[in-house]
């Protein structure tokens, strides 16, 4: 049933998509085609790839493989039709068309790249380690913790991703739950968790991929970003109240390892917040893409990086092998296994990226673009935002986005370009970024704490406790608010 509605959901989101590309197309040249059958299988290429990415999730299918091969696919399709036309010019666009999107698609990606690459490497100096440890620490109750990770998701999601920021706070909520073998907790410390990632994420260009494509585009500058931080936060808090409730008062006493900063890691910290200076002041004092500001930063860390790989190296302690592995052995050893423990190598954060996420990114953008390059784009436009109502459409995109992923619906709202005011951007911004939170798989966030939120169980199995119907069971206060975040955006944006 799930996977029949993200079909319908996606071809609708496609449909949209191609509805607003006959105006400018993002800064494209669009020619109508869609009057040509042949147009219509990059809509069929499309929702097919999304399709086996559904199917994929249960079957292990890395989710990249089918949006690579479809976007592939809608080009030649793109080439083909646009060969078929008289005019030449309609092949000048394509091709102009193909290398705008390369272009554009290509400054989203290496600015992730830098800001993952950052994170990795905090992670493996124990920097969200520390983050754990400080607040299992604190000697806080179980209610005071469900306040205290959520309000540190909400804060920390605007620098990182609402998925590493999840990730890192699941750890306290598992740890709480596990001595108070209280499952009830966990569920709904993970529900906050998911909320609380989100509704961060979306007041910032750096907490969500959704606001940096946004940012990107050039619909809100940076700091306007800041101005959707009540309505984000009352996202966050009418269900954080509600779910409150039903959260026990009393105190905690969780086993709670201690943890050491590795060598570097506060120097690090300062070298990722020195990067996204860096990004901001490139967009808007030299009026350059941000990514040129992330990657010189990525420099530093790599030239940081080599000298403290040199230190680690030369202070480095080789692990005692057991007597009598013979010179052979340990060269097979060497060669097929990997020490848990090594001197820092900035090159190894690089390869420990999500690189099936970037390439899925990169291949979802490039079939929509391939989608709005044949002019569908408009005719839904036309239809959404001026028969519908702009406030209508974009409170829609958060709804949409809980199904289908929110990259290739907010890819198409920005190809489609409508012509509406700003405070409707800045509305379609939170709504895509806070809509997933509607339900646990609306959001890298959701998809991932489902995997990690697992308990032991009488029989000393360990299953999840963060699942797709507990938190279906919270998405009425989950609902609330994000109605009451649209209601105070929309009141604030009229006063001011």
């Amino acid at each position: 049933m799930r996977f029949l509605l993200a079909l319908a959901v996606l071809l609708n989101s496609s449909l949209m998509a191609m509805a607003a590309e006959g105006g400018n197309g993002g800064g494209m040249t669009v020619v109508d085609l869609t009057n040509y059958p042949l147009s219509w299988m990059v809509i069929v290429a499309l929702v097919v790839a999304y399709g086996f990415v559904v199917w994929g999730e249960q079957h292990h299918l890395e989710k990249s493989i089918p949006v690579l091969i479809g976007a592939g696919v809608i080009w030649a399709i793109v080439g083909i039709v646009t060969h078929l036309q008289p005019d030449h010019v309609i092949v000048e666009q394509a091709e102009f068309g193909f290398e705008h999107s390369i272009i554009e698609i290509g400054e989203l990606t290496f600015f992730l790249v830098t800001a993952m690459t950052y994170v990795v490497t905090l992670q493996e100096r124990n920097v969200f380690e520390m983050v754990r440890y400080k607040l299992l620490g604190a000697g806080l109750s179980q209610r005071a913790i469900f306040w205290a990770t959520g309000l540190a998701a909400f804060l920390l999601s605007p620098l990182l991703d609402n998925l590493t920021t999840a990730l890192a706070l699941i750890s306290v909520v598992i740890a709480v739950g596990a001595a108070t073998r209280d499952r009830m907790f966990v569920s709904l410390a993970a529900i906050n968790l998911v909320v609380a990632a989100n509704a961060g994420g979306a007041f910032s260009p750096f907490g969500d991929i959704t606001t940096l494509m946004v940012w990107q585009a050039g619909k809100v500058e940076f700091f306007e970003f800041f101005s959707i931080f009540v309505p984000s936060l009352v996202n966050w808090l009418v269900p954080a109240v509600i779910m409150s409730f039903a959260i026990k008062s009393s105190d905690v006493e969780a086993y709670n390892e201690p943890v050491v900063l590795k060598r570097g890691a506060r120097r690090m910290i300062a070298l990722f917040a020195l990067t996204l200076v860096m990004a901001v002041s490139a967009h808007i004092f030299l009026e350059l893409p941000p990514v040129i500001g992330m990657t010189t930063g990525l420099g530093f860390l790599m030239l940081y990086g080599y000298f403290l790989s040199h230190h680690e190296h030369e202070h480095f302690e080789a692990p005692v092998l057991p007597d009598g592995i013979q010179d052979d052995m340990l060269a097979v050893l060497e060669t097929h296994y990997k020490l848990k423990h090594k001197p820092f190598n900035p090159m190894t954060s690089i390869k420990r990226l999500e690189w099936d996420t970037l390439l899925f990114f990169f291949g979802i953008l490039m079939a929509v673009a391939g989608v709005s390059q044949l002019g569908f784009l408009l005719k839904v436009s036309e239809y959404m935002y001026g028969n519908l109502g702009p406030t209508f459409t974009n409170s829609f995109v958060g709804v949409l986005s809980a199904v289908v992923d929110n990259i290739p619906v907010m890819s198409a709202v920005l190809k489609m370009d409508p012509n509406m005011v700003h405070g409707q951007w800045m509305l379609v911004t939170l709504t895509a970024g806070v809509g997933g939170s509607l339900l646990s798989v609306g959001s890298a966030a959701g998809v991932a704490l489902m995997g990690a939120a697992k308990m032991e169980n009488e029989e000393g199995r360990y299953v999840s406790v963060y699942t797709f119907m507990g938190h279906l069971k919270w998405t009425w206060a989950v609902a609330l608010g994000y109605a009451a975040s649209i209601w105070v955006h929309t009141l604030l944006h009229q006063m001011y």
